[in-house]
């Protein structure tokens, strides 16, 4: 018998939401389309990127500490997850408080999770089960965001290229089929950045059968590698907090396994999804189409190196600005700034910058973030002076 998987991406309860939630009216929430498909599924995946916690402990990070009410808990129990991914950039926003509350609704809820524990042994563990004969292997990992788990303390499994890929490896070992959640690249950017793209290849070349990024908040493409499956952005789920034209659409994935004589098949069905206001619906018509069509043409454009190093180049420029700003120690954007570097083309942040910093300065910026001994040093230099 098949076994039918279904992966969301970015879950969160919002404030404007939260009575749905609180109140289990998934109804309103997802719709009763959407929750006939979730409820046909055989196993369901979400991740959950925020903290189930009624104490507010923010951290010291860069974005918004995400907070959302234990209550919460009866809506996301009522959408039929049966599996959260808690390895993310905001699943320590309230501290380890925050996350050992989460821990204990979840568990309480009857919900299982990977991802994310009171220290990293817990955290790196990956979660195993199997559906209808079929043993599945889920692995997460997360970039490294202000919520990384350590030896003594809790928080999400980092991806470590020294670890993860055996993490990998050994699981493809006991298991049928390995899925990896990585939560990375590069917020609103449709396509993978070249060393993005790099991971993901080498995740299946250790033997993962299907690795999804989630994190970028839009819907990105996907590739086929060595007989693996690569997603590179799916959207949000259901993540009400910005008006941006990237968080109005995402795709829910269904994969659907069957055992053969030759092993585990897999076949791939891309459904696509539209926020209303606060609450997600299924796409429809011309709207379904056009999600659709955008993914498959990114999908086709980045079978070529060349056109994923030449679109992350250009995207570059357009985000140096932002770097500049922060390097350069402003605690304020400059409005004026970013206006005129905008309508020059991004021209104004490269005079800004050979304004401010010479060649040789340039090189020297160059070497202390390229360069791993010199990279690791001002990382732990600065970590220590930000917990003074």
């Amino acid at each position: 018998m098949p076994a039918k998987i279904l992966i969301g991406a970015d879950f969160v309860p919002t404030e404007s939401n939260y009575e749905y939630f609180k109140n289990g009216d998934v109804q309103t929430l997802v719709g009763n389309d959407l929750l006939k498909a979730l409820n046909e599924s055989d196993f369901s995946i979400f991740n959950l990127e925020v903290p189930l916690t009624d104490k507010k402990d923010p951290i010291a990070k860069c974005g918004p500490n995400l907070i959302a009410p234990t209550h919460t808990i009866n809506g996301l129990k009522a959408i039929n997850p049966h599996f959260f991914t808690l390895a993310n950039n905001h699943i320590l926003d309230q501290g380890q408080q925050g996350l050992t509350s989460t821990l204990k609704v979840l568990s309480s809820a009857g919900i299982d999770y990977a991802g994310a524990g009171e220290n990293l042994k817990e955290a790196k563990k990956p979660y195993i089960v199997t559906i209808n004969g079929i043993k599945i292997g889920i692995y997460c990992c997360t970039e490294h965001e202000f919520t990384i788990a350590t030896a003594e303390s809790a928080g999400a499994n980092p991806f470590d290229p020294l670890e993860s890929f055996d993490h990998v490896t050994k699981l493809k070992e006991v298991t049928d089929y390995v899925i990896v959640l990585y939560h990375g690249g590069k917020e609103h950017y449709r396509y993978p950045s070249p060393n993005l793209q790099k991971i993901c290849r080498k995740f299946v070349d250790k033997g993962a059968n299907l690795i999804v990024c989630q994190h970028s908040h839009c819907i990105g493409a996907q590739e086929e590698w060595k007989g693996g499956n690569i997603i590179y952005g799916q959207g949000n789920f259901l993540f009400d907090r910005s008006d941006s034209e990237c968080w109005q659409s995402s795709l829910l994935i269904e994969v659907t396994l069957t055992r053969t004589l030759d092993g585990i098949t897999s076949n791939f069905v891309y459904l696509p999804l539209e926020k209303k206001e606060n609450k997600v619906r299924f796409a429809k018509n011309e709207n379904a189409e056009k999600i659709l069509l955008d993914f498959n043409k990114r999908s086709e454009e980045i079978t070529n190196i060349n056109e994923v190093c030449s679109k992350y180049k250009k995207f570059s420029q357009e985000m140096l600005t932002d770097y500049l700003i922060g390097f350069s120690g402003s605690k304020k954007r400059d409005l004026i700034f970013r206006v005129l570097n905008k309508v020059s083309n991004y021209h104004y942040s490269k005079w800004l910058m050979k304004c401010r910093y010479g060649k040789k300065e340039r090189i020297i910026l160059q070497n202390f973030i390229e360069c791993e001994a010199h990279r690791e040093l001002l990382l732990t230099g600065l970590k220590d002076a930000n917990d003074e």
